[in-house]
């Protein structure tokens, strides 16, 4: 009697086991975008190791952070001093000069609830 199973020493298809296989859905426009970089290419690719690369890519790009480093804080904030204070000399003495500095750090009341890097007033 035969049986009906293959021999395993057969070699199997595709890439078992090497990497992760992500399947997901694209965007028409995306599509032709990716196909429109494949044509620029010097080298031709397909659209998997094109979409490959360009992940690669936008990974490897650094994006800058929201904050700055301290020292441009502070840079920042001795500029904005300056020119507060160029703006308040007609001031007649120093507590109406640091009252209308004060006006102007705060900003009009109608933006202080939308400003995100100052904490919220109740």
């Amino acid at each position: 009697m035969r049986s009906t199973r293959k021999a395993t020493t057969q070699k199997r298809r595709g890439r078992r086991g090497q990497d992760v296989q992500i399947g997901t859905r694209w965007p028409e426009d995306t599509i032709a975008s990716i196909d429109a970089w494949i044509v620029k290419q010097d080298t031709p690719l397909g659209r998997s190791e094109a979409i490959r690369r360009l992940v690669e890519l936008g990974l490897g790009i650094r994006t800058r952070s929201k904050q700055g480093s301290e020292a441009r804080a502070n840079r920042a904030k001795e500029l904005a001093s300056t020119a507060i204070d160029s703006l308040t000399a007609g001031a007649p003495d120093n507590t109406e000069k640091s009252s209308r500095k004060g006006r102007l750090i705060k900003g009009p009341e109608e933006f202080q609830k939308v400003r995100l890097d100052r904490p919220q007033r109740r």
